[in-house]
């Protein structure tokens, strides 16, 4: 009972830490398609372009997903944004996401549809908005 309290009472500090640590590592990815950081791009970046968009959405979204603003919205964008990603980039690969090379594709998708429904946590600007409101 009592691992069971605890647990429950850091339920929205871990939500938090999901969604922070989700957020930073799809910055990392929207970062070296739109800057060349922290790894270079593989390809020229485009604005108007699959990947220019891509990369937009990924660096501006998981930015505003790491502060917890708009954390649904975003979270629901960004988890579409990774089913796209998945049945473009990877499907055509074969069924298994192990052997076509999509596991973080499906796996963010469903941490930010997670997301999505959950909300921010505790630790998010979304959360000191509502208490400012309130």
């Amino acid at each position: 009972m009592a691992l069971n309290s605890f647990l429950t009472s850091w339920s929205g500090k871990l939500l938090s830490l999901l969604r922070i640590i989700s957020a930073g590592l799809m910055m990392q990815h929207g970062g070296q398609k739109v800057l060349g950081f922290p790894a270079p791009s593989k390809m020229e970046f485009v604005l108007f372009s699959q990947i220019g968009v891509a990369g937009v959405l990924e660096l501006v979204g998981g930015f505003l997903l790491l502060i917890g603003l708009f954390t649904r919205p975003v979270a629901f964008l960004l988890s579409g944004l990774m089913a796209v990603a998945y049945f473009i980039g990877h499907a055509s690969g074969g069924f298994w996401p192990m052997l076509n090379g999509g596991e973080l594709a499906v796996l963010y998708c469903f941490v930010y549809l997670y997301l999505a429904a959950a909300g921010g946590g505790d630790w998010s600007a979304d959360r000191l908005l509502s208490k400012k409101r309130g």
